[in-house]
C-alpha cells in the first residue's frame, strides 16, 4: 500500500516510553469484555499533501493543513470535479470525513461530486468557511443527488473557500482554547500532559479542583476519540466551561469534587484528517480493555496514578461523541455503582430545564471494550457515552452542554 505509515514502534525514545508505561499500567489491570476487539497496531495510508489542479477549468484545491481529508481531484466534465475521499484503513465505520480548501482562477460555478470506496456513502452535510467569516452549513439547495452520487454546487472565485464535513478543530486549536480557558484559573486548574501520541503529539489533561485533592471523588470527562466528532467536542467545551465559570454552584462543586478532563484523546487522527482511527490504525474507543494503543494506555495509567496518590474514587465518567442523533448510551447496571440514582435524576433535570427536550437514552451492556464499560468494570463508576447529533444546531449544543453540567453539579452536591 502506497504512502503507509507504521507508527514509530522502532523509535528508541518511544520504545522506552512504552516499556515504562507498561510497568505503570499494572496499577490498572486489563479488563475483560465478552466481545474483545483486536486493537493491535495496523498500518494506515497517508494522504499525499499537495495542491490539486484541474487546469483547463481553472479549479484548484489543497489538503495542506491539519485536519484535511482529500485523496483525489479529477475533472468529470466542464462543470464537475470528482472529489475522492478514502479512509485511513479498513474495516472502518462509515464516518466518511472530508475537508479541503478550494478556489478558481476566475469566478465560476463548480459541481463537486463526492466519491467514496465501495461500501461507504456520503454522511456529513458540508460546512463552508470564507476568510474572516465563521463556519456555516451549506444551504440545502446546493446539495444535489445524481445517479446515487452526492454533488455540491458552489460559486467560487479567487478567494479560498473551505469545504468540510464538520468544522475543523485541530490539536493546535484545542490547545489554544485550553490556554485561553484557564488563563485566570491557575489557582485551581492544572494543565498537565498525559504523555505523547504515536506521532509525538501532546495529550493534555486538565486537573481541576479547589483546595486539597486528597480523598475527593473524581469525575472524568473524555472527548475526541474519533476525529470527525466535533459536535461532541462542542458539548464537552460548554460542559467544561460551565464547571469553570466561577458561579456559586461551580465553586461549591469544585471545593468538594475533582475533575480530570481530557479534551483530545486522538490528536494524531484529528490532525491527519482520519475518518475514525488513530495513527496506529485503531478505533481508540475499542481499546479500553487491553490498552494496546499509547493514547489509552497513558490515560489509564494517569487516572490510576492520580487516584492512588490522592486516595480518590472515580464515581462518574462522561465520554463526549457524535453520531446521527442526540443519544445517551448508558450501562443498565446501576445498583452497585457509586451513584445508583444519578442517571435517572440527571435525565429528569435535563428534561425539566431544557425547553422541549426529551432525553434519548439507549441502555445496553458494554460487551466491547468501550469507555463506558471501562468506567463500570474498572471502577464501579457510572459511565455514559454522551452523543450529540452530527447536525444538531450549534446553539442547542451549547444549551445542552451548559444545562447538563449544571444538573450534574447540583445532583452530586445533593
Amino acid at each position: 500500500m502506497k504512502n503507509q505509515i507504521q507508527p514509530k514502534n522502532t523509535n528508541f525514545r518511544i520504545a522506552i516510553k512504552v516499556i515504562a508505561s507498561l510497568l505503570l499500567v499494572s496499577c490498572s489491570k486489563a479488563i475483560s469484555f465478552p466481545n474483545p476487539v483486536d486493537t493491535t497496531t495496523k498500518p494506515i495510508q497517508l494522504q499525499e499533501r499537495k495542491i490539486f489542479a484541474v487546469e483547463e477549468m481553472g479549479v484548484f484545491s489543497t489538503n495542506q493543513f491539519m485536519g484535511a481529508r482529500l485523496n483525489g481531484f479529477e475533472k468529470i466534465n466542464d462543470s464537475t470535479v470528482k472529489v475522492l475521499i478514502e479512509p485511513e484503513n479498513t474495516p472502518i465505520n462509515n464516518s466518511a470525513y472530508y475537508s479541503f480548501k478550494t478556489w478558481t482562477s476566475n469566478m465560476r460555478q463548480v459541481y463537486f461530486q463526492f466519491e467514496y470506496p465501495e461500501g461507504y456513502a456520503h454522511r456529513y452535510t458540508p460546512k463552508i468557511k470564507k476568510r474572516g467569516l465563521p463556519w456555516k452549513a451549506i444551504d440545502s439547495t446546493s446539495i444535489l443527488k445524481k445517479d446515487g452520487k452526492t454533488l455540491l454546487m458552489m460559486n467560487l472565485d479567487k478567494d479560498t473557500t473551505w469545504i468540510s464535513a464538520q468544522e475543523v478543530v485541530s490539536s493546535k486549536d484545542t490547545e489554544k482554547w485550553i490556554t485561553n480557558l484557564i488563563e485566570e484559573k491557575r489557582d485551581y486548574v492544572t494543565l498537565e500532559s498525559v504523555g505523547e501520541s504515536t506521532l509525538g503529539k501532546n495529550i493534555p489533561v486538565l486537573d481541576i479542583t479547589k483546595g486539597e485533592a486528597k480523598n475527593k471523588d473524581v469525575i472524568v470527562l473524555l472527548t475526541r476519540h474519533h476525529p470527525p466528532e466535533v459536535t461532541g467536542f462542542f458539548a464537552f467545551k460548554e460542559f467544561l466551561q460551565t464547571i469553570l465559570n466561577d458561579t456559586e454552584l461551580s465553586s461549591k462543586f469544585l471545593s468538594e469534587f475533582r475533575v480530570l478532563a481530557f479534551p483530545i484523546l486522538n490528536p494524531d487522527g484529528v490532525d491527519l484528517g482520519n475518518w475514525r482511527h488513530n495513527a496506529g490504525g485503531v478505533d481508540l474507543n475499542r481499546d479500553w480493555g487491553r490498552y494496546r494503543q499509547p493514547e489509552i494506555r497513558q490515560i489509564v495509567q494517569y487516572i490510576a496514578k492520580k487516584l492512588k496518590e490522592d486516595k480518590g474514587k472515580l464515581i462518574l465518567g462522561l465520554d463526549f461523541h457524535s453520531t446521527y442523533e442526540d443519544v445517551f448510551y448508558t450501562n443498565p447496571e446501576r445498583e452497585k455503582t457509586a451513584l445508583p440514582n444519578f442517571i435517572t435524576d440527571w435525565f429528569e433535570g435535563l428534561e425539566k430545564n431544557i425547553p422541549g427536550y426529551t432525553v434519548n437514552e439507549k441502555p445496553g451492556l458494554s460487551t466491547r471494550p468501550v469507555s463506558k464499560g471501562w468506567f463500570l468494570k474498572a471502577h464501579k463508576a457510572v459511565g455514559i457515552t454522551y452523543e450529540i447529533g452530527d447536525e444538531t444546531p450549534r446553539d442547542k449544543i451549547k444549551l445542552i452542554g451548559r444545562i447538563s453540567a449544571e444538573e450534574m453539579m447540583k445532583i452530586l452536591l445533593d
